[in-house]
């Protein structure tokens, strides 16, 4: 993995301009927790579920869940977007008790969660087996015997054919007028790793643009890597669930504590 400092200060320099990835992010933030609200019930059939969501961001899956009646912590590698996080949800009536936290380092006793959740794929931020395993153990420590593992990647099978050098524009509205973010590509010799440059710009009000570029490396795990990884870190049953029947934006793995 990069430097825990370095993935920090990417989603710190990030944390204020987040939510103009979305068109909507409220609506962003309903659409999420109703989708993964909905594998909770099916899978462990909990109305209030402890959930952790060891990647938490500014809030978008964790608002979204106890905006459905769950009692959600919160941890992530960047103070930033905890703080923000923290803030939004208030704003949303919604209580996050949340933490600056690695997700291989997760500051919990064991078996006190009944569901851990870590998506928008923020797992692929790890970029070796090693920290993969690390952070899949800890998720299963802390998770209760049968409880539910939630993670989300990027559609990694489709992407590792076709190895893009960009994504395309996503445009959001913002004060000044609407706001432009896409992503630049460099694939490693690997064919696996990636650096990935995140481009902002955002209308300044006054007929130009502020530009900001933010830089990280992810690593694009196959489903069958990754469920490989989730099984040796001693959880059972992995499922691969596609965007088709869960309503979220990424396919989902769920896995139980064995």
């Amino acid at each position: 993995m990069p430097k825990a400092s370095g993935v920090a200060s990417f989603y710190d320099r990030l944390a204020a301009d987040y939510h103009l990835i979305y068109a909507d992010w409220d609506d962003g933030i309903a659409r999420q927790g109703r989708a993964l609200d909905a594998v909770i019930r099916a899978e462990l059939g909990l109305d209030s579920a402890r959930v952790l969501d060891c990647s938490c961001g500014i809030g978008t899956q964790a608002i979204g869940l106890g905006l459905r009646g769950h009692r959600v912590t919160g941890t992530d590698i960047s103070t930033g977007a905890v703080t923000r996080a923290v803030r939004e949800a208030a704003l949303r009536g919604v209580a996050l008790p949340a933490a600056t936290a690695d997700m291989r380092q997760l500051p919990f006793a064991a078996a006190q969660f009944d569901v851990v959740v870590s998506a928008d794929n923020s797992l692929p931020h790890l970029l070796t087996a090693h920290d993969v395993h690390a952070a899949l153990t800890e998720m299963r420590r802390v998770l209760r015997t049968d409880g539910l593992l939630i993670l989300s990647t990027r559609p990694y099978d489709e992407i590792l054919k076709a190895r893009p050098a960009s994504t395309p524009p996503q445009v959001a509205a913002s004060p000044h007028g609407r706001s432009i973010t896409f992503q630049l590509w460099d694939w490693h010799e690997d064919g696996e790793r990636y650096d990935l440059e995140h481009f902002q710009l955002v209308p300044d009000g006054a007929g130009e643009w502020d530009v900001c570029v933010r830089r990280s490396t992810y690593w694009a795990l196959s489903q069958g890597q990754l469920s490989s990884y989730v099984i040796e870190a001693e959880f059972a049953r992995p499922r691969w669930l596609a965007p088709e029947s869960t309503g979220f934006f990424q396919p989902v793995l769920t896995a139980r504590a064995a």
